[in-house]
């Protein structure tokens, strides 16, 4: 077993039916900073999204309002910047995050306020990433938090912390697979290659997802010195 094979992400999902909710973060091959961040849904109320910009921040929004059910565990801030950090999450821990870091917190004390999504049987992970600038260089860490046994009784709670490495991402998403329940994401992110194209980035990494069940995609690469980045965004859903 090679534990530092980097995988070709398209080949890594594409025959994963559902993965969920993922998310991506990285170096290109040239030293910049990727993240990335997709959603998926098997109920309508699930596939009933879209992903909207407004000032550099990224939301999930209904597409139909009409036909809500529960907007609770859909509807949130996915990405957001507070000062050198972009936070990137699957829920609305986003906000829970970036208060923490604006009360002085690390981003895993942030993270200990919050635990998986009250969803039961499911008990969906909650998946949180972000990347840190420092001068023209940054690093990353990524975390997800999961139900400790089958009865949601008590939080497992992990965190992943990475150098940028050239061409090198990590990947974490909330399921393993298809399923009922849908089984929980196990072990380490994924080891993924990065490209300095972003467009041939965003349509590997879309063009992978199940056509049924993929919903959005965000993906942002930014320059560390300069801190300009170049964004991605794709709706099924228009």
């Amino acid at each position: 077993m090679d534990i530092y094979r980097i995988n070709d992400i398209e080949e890594l999902i594409k025959e994963n039916t559902y993965p969920g909710r993922g998310i991506v973060l990285g170096a290109t091959p040239s030293g910049k900073a990727l993240a990335a961040y997709f959603i998926m849904g098997r109920s309508a109320n699930s596939r009933n999204r879209i992903f909207t910009e407004k000032e550099g921040e990224i939301f999930t929004e209904p597409f139909d309002a009409s036909k809500v059910q529960d907007p609770s565990l859909i509807i949130y801030a996915a990405v957001r910047s507070f000062k050198n950090n972009l936070i990137v999450t699957n829920g609305d821990q986003t906000d829970t995050i970036y208060d923490g870091l604006a009360a002085g917190e690390s981003f895993s004390q942030a993270l200990e306020k919050r635990e998986f999504e009250p969803d039961a049987p499911n008990y969906t992970p909650r998946i949180s990433g972000m990347i840190t600038f420092e001068g023209d260089a940054f690093n990353y860490q990524m975390s997800i938090l999961k139900s400790a046994d089958a009865a949601g009784s008590a939080c497992a709670r992990y965190t992943f912390s990475y150098p940028a490495m050239p061409g090198l991402g990590h990947f974490i998403h909330t399921y393993v697979c298809n399923g009922d329940p849908i089984p929980t994401f196990q072990g380490e992110p994924e080891r993924v290659e990065l490209c300095d194209d972003i467009d041939a980035f965003t349509e590997k990494l879309w063009r992978g997802l199940n056509e049924d069940n993929k919903i959005s995609l965000y993906v942002r690469i930014t320059d560390p010195a300069s801190g300009r980045y170049e964004e991605r965004l794709i709706n099924k859903n228009v």
